[in-house]
């Protein structure tokens, strides 16, 4: 059950935020533009590279580094394949994790490391094990940390993770925490744009800190539900199973990112599928035991006593205007034949890496508003 109340009410909001997630989305802009800062001063900006690499690999743990590297290979796949290390290990924690080069990763593949921890023995390993393959390696990783004691220097270039503007707060190294995204993912926009797999300019990032701040105002806790598109999201899924379907590049990796956000921040199941494979995959769930109108009024049922069930509501999630060859009719067609209702996003004009923070910004701010209120009510 959702509070929808506390919604509206950002003193409370506040108190219920004990992890500062409403303070670290706000803050999302103000990370890229330190993490840019650092990228430059790591020496990204000034490196020449001999052409692009046959494949980059990104490995790390968590929420984070997943989104990374779905972001990086929606943005470089279509120059370089991109493949995700996952780690292997009998527990999530740092000691008890560890990672393995493929075997056919070489002199001219592109290692990149991204972890919010940096205390991982098994990441330190995959660094020297890439070193003596002869891969580049370069990681993101918080400055005091074992991590960026063992790759720095011969071993390859560290970037120092960007820490909060205002100081830390117990969301800084959270793996699903709206600014670790960001503080991890910018210097390697910075890098990949060096290496020509992206277009990620300083002017570019600039341009990403800037539409996310427009968005964190429009988003922000003392903006009205009705005139707050995260906020409107976040009420719209109250109740609800979100089926995220996406379409466009972009939107891809965002709809994927919200729905284990929405599971690690608030507890909530969500499923993702992009368009237009998503109408087959999900079809059954909107004629199933979550289609609107699946529970027929029971009189033996205590209403009072028993939450509601689930029932599903579709996310529209696009990076691109409306217009030209699109499966939206199609996929509106086939929720509202279901009477299921849709609940639809998109950004507003400008640069694919724009539009992409824009998606992200709007669904980070509604799953920490959902996690808050859900928390509330419990």
């Amino acid at each position: 059950m959702l509070d929808e109340s506390l919604l509206d009410a950002p003193e409370a909001l506040a108190r219920a935020d004990r992890r500062g997630l409403l303070r670290g989305a706000a803050e999302a802009g103000a990370r890229v533009r330190t993490a840019a800062r650092h990228a430059a001063e790591a020496g990204i900006a000034a490196l020449n590279p001999e052409g692009r690499p046959r494949a980059v690999l990104v490995a790390g743990s968590g929420t984070a580094a997943s989104g990374v590297a779905d972001l990086i290979t929606a943005l470089a796949g279509a120059f370089a394949p991109v493949t995700r290390i996952h780690p292997t290990g009998v527990a999530p924690a740092a000691g008890a994790m560890r990672w393995t080069l493929p075997g056919w990763a070489g002199s001219v593949d592109l290692l990149l490391i991204v972890t919010a921890d940096g205390s991982e023995p098994g990441l330190s390993l995959l660094a020297e094990q890439a070193y003596r393959r002869g891969c580049s390696v370069v990681a993101v990783a918080p400055r005091q940390s074992p991590l960026r004691e063992a790759i720095h220097g011969a071993h390859g270039l560290v970037v120092p993770m960007a820490a909060a503007p205002h100081g830390e707060y117990d969301a800084e190294t959270s793996a699903a925490g709206p600014g670790t995204l960001w503080a991890l993912f910018t210097p390697l926009l910075a890098l990949l744009d060096r290496v020509g797999l992206v277009t990620a300019p300083a002017e570019a990032l600039q341009g990403v800190a800037d539409r996310l701040d427009r968005t964190a105002e429009r988003c922000g806790p003392a903006i009205a539900t009705y005139s707050n598109p995260a906020k409107t999201l976040a009420a719209e899924l109250t109740d609800s199973l979100p089926l995220i379907w996406t379409e466009g590049d972009a939107a891809g990796p965002v709809g994927r990112r919200f729905a284990a956000v929405l599971a690690e921040l608030s507890g909530r199941p969500a499923l993702a599928a992009e368009l237009p494979e998503a109408l087959p995959a999900h079809g059954a769930l909107l004629a199933g035991a979550f289609a609107a109108g699946a529970d027929p009024d029971d009189f033996f049922r205590d209403r009072v006593d028993e939450p509601e069930p689930l029932r599903a509501r579709v996310v529209l999630l696009r990076d691109r205007p409306a217009g030209g060859l699109s499966a939206g009719p199609a996929a509106r067609e086939l929720a509202l034949g279901h009477d299921t209702a849709i609940s639809e996003l998109e950004p507003d004009e400008g640069t694919e890496l724009e539009a992409l923070a824009e998606l992200l910004a709007v669904t980070d701010f509604a799953a920490v508003y959902l996690a808050l209120a859900s928390a509330a009510r419990a």
